[in-house]
């Protein structure tokens, strides 16, 4: 286990817990916080104990954004993509697919994107700019009352990150995307639930019993590769064009499904009337039906 200096990495009866844990400057994302929430991600992949993550921060921030300034390990901003380019912003001869030329933001949240384990938001309090996309691509976004989203891009003379230009539409609809973007203020936690940005608002302290209760449900009833196939058919379908994707993807799942051990425990403990024990594992029985599955690449 690396020594994480910028998050906490707490494992507790199937459940792992991330925490930003930079308080004093409200979480805000730094190239170190950004490389260790990536290798923790990695590790929770690997980690077949592991059944559900919850993300959350610690003081009175959930992640204020992008470090600003500072050393270049303090901020996350990229290196001018234009700069070997003499200031040219037509785009012509660069690789918009490497790591040197790609929104941080926009690698973090298709890394989430990925993840083959069930992701909880407890948005503890105010989320702006990364802080808020990365939010987008987690299953499950549950807000306390002092939580606020900030999508300010405009404000700051910049432009949506964190592919939320794909996520929130999708999530808010287009004319709330839209306005949040537009006017970049900050969005309240009762106006995100009304929304249907967050599932649910809770006092402080009941926001991550809330969590820990959604992530138990999953850890200790759902077979961990179901779990996974579930939440890339989920996702990926959202860009399909036709049910038949979804259908098709559908057949090759129940295909692999069916006859598989968990099936067959599955169907005995609901017979027997006990918890079901499954014996297939995310880190080595996922089947390689979907190209999804195939090199995938976030650094």
């Amino acid at each position: 286990m690396p020594e994480f200096r910028e998050i906490l990495y707490s494992v507790e009866d199937h459940i792992l817990t991330i925490t930003f844990n930079r308080p004093d400057a409200l979480n805000a994302m730094t190239n170190t916080l950004y490389r260790e929430f990536m290798t923790a991600l990695d590790l929770a992949e690997a980690d077949d104990e592991i059944r559900a993550i919850i993300v959350t921060g610690a003081g009175r921030a959930f992640c204020a954004g992008a470090a600003l300034g500072g050393t270049d390990d303090e901020t996350c901003f990229i290196p001018d993509a234009y700069s070997g380019n003499g200031g040219r912003i037509d785009g012509r001869g660069i690789d918009w697919r490497d790591w040197a030329t790609r929104d941080r933001g926009g690698m973090l949240t298709l890394r989430l994107f990925e993840c083959v384990k069930p992701l909880i938001a407890a948005a503890n309090g105010p989320g702006v700019g990364v802080g808020a996309t990365m939010q987008l691509a987690m299953d499950i976004r549950l807000a306390s009352e002092q939580a606020r989203f900030g999508f300010v891009f405009a404000r700051r003379g910049i432009v949506p990150e964190g592919a939320s230009s794909w996520f929130l539409p999708r999530i808010v609809g287009i004319s709330r995307a839209l306005e949040w973007c537009y006017s970049g203020r900050m969005v309240k936690a009762d106006e995100a639930l009304d929304a249907g940005l967050v599932r649910a608002v809770y006092p402080q302290d009941e926001l991550l019993p809330a969590a820990r209760a959604i992530a138990t449900e999953i850890a200790e009833n759902a077979a961990p590769v179901s779990v996974a196939l579930t939440r890339q058919m989920m996702w990926k379908n959202l860009g399909a064009d036709h049910p038949m994707n979804a259908h098709q993807l559908e057949c090759q799942a129940i295909a692999f499904a069916r006859r598989s051990a968990d099936a067959r425990e599955g169907v005995t403990a609901f017979l027997k009337k006990r918890r079901p024990d499954f014996p297939l594992k995310v880190s080595r029985d996922m089947p390689q039906l979907f190209k999804w599955w195939q090199g995938r690449k976030f650094r």
